[in-house]
């Protein structure tokens, strides 16, 4: 779904010659150094140019094409669907070439400017919503946000917010690892399935071990979406060890 070859080849497009490949490389230590010279983690999150290697160089990892794939399988296209802290927006770029309607969601950064830049060059049109002016407008059939409430100081806070966005939440909470970057807050990740499962869980899965996948619809309540949600716990319990 997300093609590392062409992660790669539009950054270095958009960068010219400022591109540096040693910053790609060094994708994870060089925003620690980044916090240190900004030494205010919201202020870092509207202007790191650090980000923009980072975030391409997670999503050649792959690593989230797993979460990516659960929620083709809840949520078929063309449905509309945010792309919530999205920053380069690969993951949203993927949904929309499935054939999704798609929006972003994040703060006006130069990830934002970088993935305006992204739609323009393949032609994909979608509205980017600046969170620092509000929230989006309601009404999408699923907002999503992956690797992203852990840099979040109320997670479920966050959670409210996609709640009153979409029909479906699908998000994962990211278990604490040794050596954590600052930027991670550890999550009380039993409450926040509870949370979930509370709330119309229809999946879970654990994911690379610490990785807590959850797809819940807030809409729908009662003893009959209870009952459903603590089998799609159980289930992905049992499909996680």
């Amino acid at each position: 779904m997300i093609d590392p070859v062409r992660e790669e080849a539009e950054l270095r497009d958009y960068l010219g010659a400022a591109y540096d490949h040693a910053r790609l490389v060094d994708w994870e230590a060089q925003l620690e150094r980044e916090l240190d010279r900004v030494g205010d983690e919201q202020a870092l999150y509207r202007t790191s140019e650090a980000y923009l290697y980072n975030l391409t160089a997670f999503a050649m990892t792959r690593t989230k094409e797993p979460y990516l794939e659960d929620l083709v399988g809840l949520v078929p296209p063309p449905a509309r669907i945010l792309d919530y802290g999205c920053g380069i927006g690969s993951d949203g770029l993927a949904l929309a070439g499935r054939g999704y309607q798609v929006e972003f969601a994040d703060f006006a950064n130069p990830s934002v400017r970088y993935l305006g830049w992204r739609l323009h060059r393949r032609g994909v049109r979608a509205a980017i919503h600046d969170l620092d002016r509000g929230p989006p407008p309601p009404g999408f059939d699923a907002a999503f946000a992956f690797d992203v409430i852990e840099h979040v100081e109320d997670p479920f806070a966050l959670l409210a917010v996609l709640e009153e966005l979409a029909e479906l939440v699908v998000v994962n909470f990211l278990g604490p690892a040794p050596g954590e970057t600052r930027l991670h807050h550890e999550l009380p990740i039993a409450a926040l399935l509870d949370h979930a499962r509370a709330r119309g869980l229809r999946r879970y899965r654990c994911y690379h071990g610490r990785s807590h996948l959850v797809a819940y619809a807030p809409g729908r309540s009662g003893p009959r979406a209870r009952l459903a949600a603590g089998a799609a716990l159980a289930a992905g319990r049992l499909r996680s060890r």
